[in-house]
């Protein structure tokens, strides 16, 4: 039996099948020409392909939801300056970053950037993003830059400590 097959009386390699398997021992001539691949090398063997390179990223992408921008009332407006403010006399060079080191999160409007998307140049997602302010500059870029993130203030949401720093000066 060939499998689930009977064998056929005229197959040519009859006296190869019922000899089975070869077997080699360390250091004859075939192991010495076919040295047992190591398991990391084999398993590239059998690694995924992808024929078309970035297609599930472009497929995947249309998934991703887009929101129309979130605009802020006057009252956290005026909430979100006051914060900026505090995070600018704290920041005020860049000594004087490093030595606050003020650890701030942020929530922040980022427009579509896919051209081929339906939401391009209309709609966008929300981000977050959390780590050490370096800067607020309300004059020359309109920005604030957290461990090298420059995020522009026009798309700022939300600024927040964990340290309570804008809680100071706060009427209760």
């Amino acid at each position: 039996m060939i499998g689930y097959m009977p064998m056929p009386a005229d197959f040519p390699h009859r006296d190869l099948f019922y000899a089975g398997r070869p077997v080699h021992r360390k250091y004859d001539d075939f192991w010495c020409r076919h040295p047992v691949m190591e398991p990391g090398r084999r398993a590239k063997i059998f690694a995924p392909f992808d024929a078309l390179k970035g297609f599930s990223d472009a497929v995947n992408s249309k998934k991703t939801e887009y929101i129309e921008k979130r605009e802020l009332n006057e009252e956290a407006k005026a909430e979100l300056n006051r914060r900026l403010l505090i995070l600018q006399n704290a920041t005020k060079n860049l000594r004087l970053a490093k030595q606050n080191r003020v650890a701030i999160s942020v929530e922040y409007y980022v427009p579509c950037s896919d051209v081929s998307h339906d939401a391009y140049g209309c709609r966008g997602r929300c981000k977050k993003a959390s780590g050490i302010c370096y800067g607020v500059d309300f004059s020359i870029t309109e920005s604030i830059l957290i461990d090298g993130l420059r995020i522009p203030l026009s798309d700022l949401l939300s600024v927040e400590s964990e340290t309570g720093l804008f809680d100071s000066g706060r009427p209760d």
